[in-house]
């Protein structure tokens, strides 16, 4: 077996600057692959799965710096229809603001909102099908990617992202709207804003809320207000401020330890935090939502310490009632001054 040391050379041998502790990880899995006796396609779909998040990667390196929101919706939708244009007006409302678009990269829905976009502001990760979802000829070759694995695929949609519009669609788009809120109900991710986006007097998802509401809240089998992290909305102008208002004043959030730390951009009176500890009591496990400056395991890591904090010891439990918090600390008045 090869040692740590034969990694590190290797590895300095490649003159990879930093994370090296990451690479050789990656390295150790790859060679214990091999000495496994890794079925020959179990191998192909690690290697095409690292290849193609590599890709995407270095597609999204760029970009780096500017905030992205990602469109889902059939690939069926035909040009000109009253969805295809909620989605060319949704993206071109969110690039005019300063979003980058994520889509698909395929025809319908996905082509409408990079047309929205416009020359620039918009990356491509498509799916290599049998049928349909070729590349839509308004994705330009230097923003996209083709992955064979519709889980690399989703993976690298929502990653990146710090919102989310879906519109009407099949199986795919189900499949990638209910991955979001999987992501959002268990707390695998970071609370972002999603939108179900429907034409004008559409009753899509509408529908939809009406069967998660009776069959799935009213069986027990999810919580009465995991939709409340949802806006369905048939207007374009209401899905906009959505996805730029979830982000008024709150930043992020970290966990160190027990402890949840939400990062604002505009630090709240005493007054404030007191308002916020009695209409959200219900949601801490022990104490009280405190101001805080960066706290040391924070400061130690060069952790946006610019920013005011919040503090709260969270009732896990609890984690869609987040969501209301978020919205009331982005409606705070020092938050709209």
């Amino acid at each position: 077996m090869i040692d740590d040391e034969e990694f590190d050379r290797l590895i300095a041998d490649a003159e990879i600057p930093a994370n090296r502790s990451l690479i050789r990880r990656i390295l150790r899995a790859g060679i214990e692959l091999g000495t496994d006796r890794t079925t020959r396609l179990d191998l192909k779909i690690t290697a095409a799965a690292i290849e193609e998040m590599r890709d995407a990667f270095r597609l999204y390196a760029p970009y780096a710096d500017i905030p992205k929101v990602t469109v889902f919706g059939s690939a069926r939708t035909q040009p000109g229809t009253p969805l295809y244009t909620q989605a060319r007006d949704i993206a071109a409302s969110l690039a005019a603001q300063g979003w980058m678009v994520v889509t698909g990269a395929g025809p319908g829905i996905m082509q409408a909102a990079t047309e929205g976009a416009g020359p620039g502001r918009s990356v491509g990760i498509s799916i290599r099908l049998p049928f349909e979802e070729k590349p839509n000829e308004a994705v330009a070759d230097e923003r996209h990617v083709s992955m064979k694995y519709f889980f690399t695929r989703k993976l690298m949609l929502m990653k990146e992202s710090r919102g989310f519009v879906s519109l009407p669609g099949g199986f795919g788009t189900l499949d990638e709207t209910f991955e979001l809120l999987t992501l959002q109900q268990t707390g695998k991710a970071e609370p972002m804003p999603i939108v179900l986006l429907d034409r004008p007097g559409g009753t899509f998802w509408t529908g939809l809320a009406d069967y998660v509401e009776e069959e799935l809240a009213g069986s027990g089998t999810i919580a009465p207000d995991d939709m409340q992290r949802v806006l369905v909305t048939d207007s374009v102008v209401e899905a906009a401020a959505h996805v730029e208002g979830f982000w008024r004043n709150y930043d992020s959030l970290r966990w160190v330890g027990d402890r949840l730390v939400l990062r604002l951009k505009h630090a709240p009176t005493d007054a404030e935090v007191a308002s916020l500890n009695r209409e959200f009591a219900g949601l801490l496990a022990t104490g009280f939502i405190e101001a805080s400056g960066p706290l040391p395991v924070e400061t130690s890591d060069h952790d946006k310490t610019d920013l005011p904090r919040l503090v709260l010891n969270l009732n896990q439990y609890k984690v869609g009632e987040l969501y209301q918090l978020i919205g009331a600390v982005n409606a705070l008045g020092t938050a709209r001054a």
